[in-house]
């Protein structure tokens, strides 16, 4: 049994929920599931339940044992402060958060049918790649290749309408488009949106002024990151304090409200600190980017236009203040790759598309 299929069945609600009781007997009734998130925190947020009568919102936590609440510590966290339901495959122990109020606690195995549970039983057992599999060579290769050739045609589609809703916000400034799909896309799922939301707090036209200096860039998108908040004794977390404030000075922007960005669950390499200084250094060492994104067709000459690293700092840091083994953070084939299929591939189409127009 695993946490992940305790997440699943309570997300799609695969048990029965109709004369639900807590293990103290209370009637439960699940008014809003709540939203399932794979970040630091509580499993589920906003959340909504109704106990004995008594309307609740707030966070669930799941577990496969009640007990679990304090092997992870989550008594000593004050964001699990506000969990309204403690779900869980078997309780064991009474749970109680910081201030002492005890947890009501939902056990699952009561609730789930013993089909579901055969199904997970199957899909879990050892198999092949996928079911199919040894059924692939007997497709027709002009179906399977006019159903991939489909597949791919379609996703451009998808991506180009995207680029179009950033392009008539952005005053069809193709250049800025570029800047921002590619700082969504250094962000990876996680981070993709702050990142595109840390490169849109200042127009283009001002990181374009500060490509001779990638301490420049680097100042601004991460102060516009929310990451230079802190006092550290470190001389280059410092200076980037010194130049974002300055910068915001010049330039008359108003400090943003910094998006959250998430180091939770990331390989330190994907850290957004390392992220974010290489998408720096791409900006501040190929100032034809647009240009050579646009006229370069072969993926060797695409992959040479990415071959960047993160700044001389970031050798020996994952975040500030905090000295690492040496490594020099540049960017790996599989990550440009990444870089190519989801941003560059979709942005030449779009572009081709609309002077073809």
């Amino acid at each position: 049994m695993k946490e992940s299929f305790l997440h699943y069945i309570w997300k799609y609600k695969k048990f029965d929920f109709s004369n639900l009781k807590t293990v103290n007997s209370e009637q439960l009734t699940i008014i809003n599931s709540g939203q399932f998130t794979e970040l630091q925190g509580p499993d589920f947020f906003n959340a909504q339940i109704e106990i004995d009568n008594q309307v609740w919102a707030g966070n669930l936590e799941i577990h496969l044992k009640s007990s679990d609440w304090y092997v992870h510590g989550h008594e000593r966290d004050s964001a699990y402060d506000n969990v309204i339901l403690h779900v869980v495959w078997e309780h064991d122990l009474d749970v109680f958060t910081a201030d002492n109020r005890a947890i009501p606690v939902l056990e699952l195995k009561n609730y789930i049918s013993k089909e579901t549970l055969e199904k997970y039983a199957e899909i879990c057992a050892k198999k092949t790649w996928i079911y199919c599999e040894n059924n692939i060579d007997v497709v027709p290769a002009f179906v399977l290749n006019n159903w991939k050739e489909r597949l791919f045609l379609e996703r451009l589609e998808r991506k180009s309408l995207e680029i179009e809703v950033l392009l008539t916000a952005h005053n069809n400034d193709w250049e800025s488009v570029l800047f921002m799909l590619l700082a969504k896309n250094f962000g990876l799922n996680t981070n993709g949106q702050s990142f595109l939301t840390i490169a849109s707090t200042a127009s283009f036209s001002v990181f374009r002024k500060m490509a001779t200096e990638t301490i420049n860039i680097e100042a601004m998108l991460f102060g516009n990151a929310g990451l230079l908040e802190d006092d550290k004794e470190d001389s280059y977390f410092k200076d980037l304090k010194f130049r974002y404030f300055y910068l915001l000075d010049k330039y008359k922007i108003e400090k943003p409200e910094g998006p959250k960005v998430e180091f939770f669950k990331h390989r330190p390499d994907n850290f957004p600190t390392i992220r974010l200084s290489q998408f720096a250094n791409l900006y501040s060492k190929q100032h034809h980017l647009f240009f050579n994104v646009v006229e370069r067709s072969s993926s060797d000459k695409l992959y040479q236009l990415f071959a960047i690293s993160a700044s001389e700092y970031w050798n020996n840091h994952y975040v500030f203040d905090d000295i690492s083994k040496k490594s020099i953070k540049k960017l790996t084939k599989n990550f440009i790759d990444l870089i190519i299929i989801n941003t560059i591939i979709p942005f030449k189409f779009a572009y081709n598309k609309s002077i073809c127009r």
